[in-house]
């Protein structure tokens, strides 16, 4: 984890200050800030730590440093940008493969504009983290995934059983530029800011074919909607354009007069319900009509907790019963999506065709999947899926074992491969199968 210079957090912590003390207050001199060299340098070196791909023009963080140097490309943005003549180069489109088979558009924006995106997040999203609301989780300093299932699993055992568990219709894609640009302008009248963004949101996509052909296939000046996933500032921006909904939600006290809790990640979206789904639902969607949203009604679901079980965040949730007390309680463990993910990465990782692999880098690669797993899903009450994912590793790395080994008799292989060979003679990282789980039961 970069650690961010001091001067740049005395800037961040004065831009958060103001903006909390002032809910009102338009910032009109940010531009300049965007342009520091030190700010630049940061910016670099975080987009460097993502460890992103090049963009349409193909440049590389190696060719950077190794042709004209990060001093040289620095100073050269930075003039660029002082003299307002910097222009954003086109978006390259990646499709990256989901699990239902479909894929999902990805926008790569080039290094130098990931630089510029970075450089103006730093000072923006201070500002904007000021007003955001507590029920909101994703993209934001010093909030993960795991507080937003602890809001939901705390929020159940208050009493709020009832879920609409709401996806949106291609959030990305639908997001109007006009009214997102009016909320950013709410906070910011600095014209310049206004003007950078603007041309973000407007960047023409291409596809690069594998010969080296690009085309277009979206964006440009004429395109009224969406913002790539992607790009370093599409997460605040769509983070940004929801925030109404939570905004919204928390003024008119929909919470207490519905009694319903929203709870946000990004635009994972949970409603938590003590008085039935009916009511706020119907609210949920007058305010996303509002927002020219939509609901994907195929994939959002109203559970009742007591009777089913709904995923949020990789997680699998519902009210469980305890079988030493007889009370109800929130029962968090990793989804059955999540937990064939790890097991199919595994599988694949361990397939005969990897015998002529060398063993040290296939345990390794191994042994890193299980750790970043476990590292993400070692929470609440995971110790039966913990339990099955070891078990899995073993027996993949066992059957791998032996298929190079040419050992064919399965009760050979586990004779000669047994469990304690696998972890003290081959390094296999060994999967807790313990996690604890403190909040207090709750009654139905």
């Amino acid at each position: 984890m970069l650690t961010t210079p001091e001067n740049i957090r005395t800037l961040q912590r004065k831009l958060y200050r103001k903006a909390k003390q002032e809910p009102a207050f338009r910032f009109y001199a940010l531009y300049d800030k965007v342009c520091q060299a030190d700010v630049l340098s940061h910016a670099y070196r975080l987009v460097r730590a993502n460890k992103g791909n090049a963009g349409v023009d193909g440049i590389t963080f190696t060719a950077i440093e190794a042709e004209e140097g990060e001093t040289a490309f620095l100073a050269e943005l930075q003039e660029a940008l002082k003299s307002k003549t910097y222009k954003p180069a086109p978006v390259k489109r990646v499709m990256i493969p989901k699990a239902d088979g479909s894929q999902r558009p990805l926008g790569i924006p080039t290094i130098r504009d990931r630089v510029a995106q970075m450089a103006t997040k730093l000072v923006i999203e201070p500002i904007f983290e000021a007003d955001f609301c507590e029920s909101s989780y994703g993209f934001r300093p010093k909030k993960s995934a795991h507080d937003a299932v602890e809001d939901v699993a705390h929020s159940m055992n208050k009493g709020y059983t009832e879920v609409i568990d709401a996806d949106l219709s291609k959030y990305f894609d639908t997001i109007p530029h006009a009214k997102l640009l009016a909320v950013v302008a709410e906070r910011i009248s600095d014209g310049a800011i206004l003007h950078l963004i603007k041309m973000w949101l407007k960047a023409p996509i291409m596809t690069v074919d594998k010969d080296g052909t690009k085309r277009n296939v979206g964006g440009g000046k004429g395109n009224r909607t969406g913002t790539p996933q992607g790009g370093v500032i599409s997460p605040l921006l769509s983070n940004l354009y929801l925030h109404l909904l939570d905004r919204i939600w928390e003024r008119r006290q929909l919470q207490k007069r519905l009694g319903a809790r929203i709870v946000r990640y990004a635009d994972d979206i949970v409603v938590l319900c003590r008085n039935g789904t009916k009511q706020p639902m119907a609210v949920l969607q007058q305010i996303l009509e509002r927002l020219d949203l939509t609901l994907n009604e195929d994939k959002t679901r109203e559970v009742d907790t007591f009777e089913g079980r709904f995923d949020f965040l990789g997680f699998g949730i519902w009210m469980g019963k305890s079988r030493r007390t007889g009370n109800y309680y929130p029962h968090v463990q990793p989804s059955k999506k999540s937990l064939k993910t790890i097991k199919d990465r595994v599988t694949t990782l361990t397939r005969r065709g990897r015998t002529l692999v060398p063993l040290d880098s296939v345990v390794k690669e191994v042994n890193s999947t299980l750790q970043g797993w476990v590292g993400y899903f070692h929470v609440h009450n995971c110790s039966k899926a913990l339990e099955h994912v070891r078990g899995h590793a073993e027996q993949r790395l066992r059957i791998h074992l032996s298929k190079r080994h040419k050992v064919r008799d399965r009760g050979a292989g586990y004779a000669r491969f047994g469990n304690g060979v696998l972890y003290a003679k081959y390094g296999l990282y060994k999967v807790p199968t313990t996690a604890g789980w403190t909040r207090a039961h709750a009654l139905r």
